[in-house]
């Protein structure tokens, strides 16, 4: 594509502070960079943390525009494309053209909307990563999904039993995310609206279609201790975030007495030929209606008030950015 003389774009222009849109000379693609004009960019967990300033990435160089990843067209083909904003020096998808490198684009399929691509994006990877390279989900299984509010709970739902699995209990906070979880098909729906694991464990063992096989956990904390109680002998667990705690009150006798693999799970282990056949995977699903996640749509002019909505939990699901709209 031809370079444009100017673009819009969001900017992080102090750490902890919502981004500003204004005006900004569009990037200048380096050796091996293509330029994207971009369709729809999400806001991210990542983002949001990124831009605080306090991750462990580090205090990110300001201004910048944030975006870990977007969906966009490169030429003919449409693409999913990730970016370093925030963790390393450079911008991001929140602005209406990004320079990214050729070899991490990935060609998404005809039939993919691309604002529903870009909300499952990497969280969906991480729930089908972390059920299946990780987790070893089989044909059969009975799974506990927690977190079920959030995209990877809501995509792991959809993609266990697309995988096979018997029967998948999902746990959610809120109403809203035991709403969603309803949606997202799960056969039994608990709520983790307290901290009491014996409870907890009371509910999820009332859901349950017997001894639990695998539990895919963003939350850790009391929900990751009461489902891990759930767990048959060589049960596995898979840790892939911590928004309940980042401290877990599973016993020791638990995990010794029934033999359980507890095991952690980061898109950040993933080699680029992982990651791209993921998202290929995904596409596939979403392209077929199989795969979606509850979001909402604002243009790029509004990504301050959606930022904020979007860190504050307030939002109708992962919101997406449509710097350069479809159609």
């Amino acid at each position: 594509m031809t370079r444009p003389e100017a673009m819009r774009a969001a900017e992080i222009r102090e750490p902890g502070r919502p981004p500003v849109v204004a005006d900004r000379e569009p990037p200048v693609p380096g050796d091996g960079e293509v330029l994207v004009d971009v369709l729809a960019a999400p806001i991210t967990p990542l983002d949001l943390l990124c831009a605080t300033g306090t991750s462990y990435f580090g205090r990110p160089a300001t201004p910048y525009v944030p975006g870990v990843q977007g969906v966009g067209t490169a030429g003919d083909r449409t693409v999913w494309f990730p970016c370093p904003a925030g963790m390393a020096p450079g911008d991001g998808s929140m602005a209406e053209v990004a320079a990214v490198p050729e070899a991490a684009l990935v060609a998404l399929p005809d039939g993919v909307d691309p604002v529903a691509m870009a909300a499952l994006g990497l969280s969906a990877v991480a729930a089908h990563m972390a059920l299946t390279w990780r987790g070893g989900l089989a044909a059969g299984e009975q799974v506990v999904v927690l977190g079920v509010g959030g995209v990877v709970g809501q995509a792991a739902v959809r993609l266990a039993q697309a995988a096979g699995a018997r029967r998948v209990v999902a746990g959610a906070r809120s109403a809203d995310g035991r709403e969603r979880a309803r949606r997202a098909g799960a056969d039994a729906v608990v709520a983790l609206d307290t901290a009491d694991v014996a409870e907890l464990g009371r509910r999820f063992a009332d859901a349950a279609d017997g001894p639990v096989d695998l539990v895919l956990d963003p939350l850790f904390g009391a929900p990751a201790a009461a489902a891990a109680g759930t767990l048959r002998p060589g049960g596995r667990l898979v840790n892939l975030g911590s928004s309940a705690g980042e401290t877990c009150p599973i016993e020791s006798s638990t995990i010794r007495g029934r033999s359980l693999r507890l095991l952690g799970y980061t898109n950040n282990e993933l080699t680029p030929e992982q990651r791209a056949a993921s998202i290929a995977f995904v596409a596939e699903r979403a392209a077929a209606g199989e795969l979606a996640v509850a979001h909402e749509t604002v243009p790029l002019e509004g990504a301050a008030e959606a930022w904020r909505r979007q860190a504050e939990g307030t939002a109708a699901g992962r919101i997406v950015l449509t710097p350069r709209p479809a159609g």
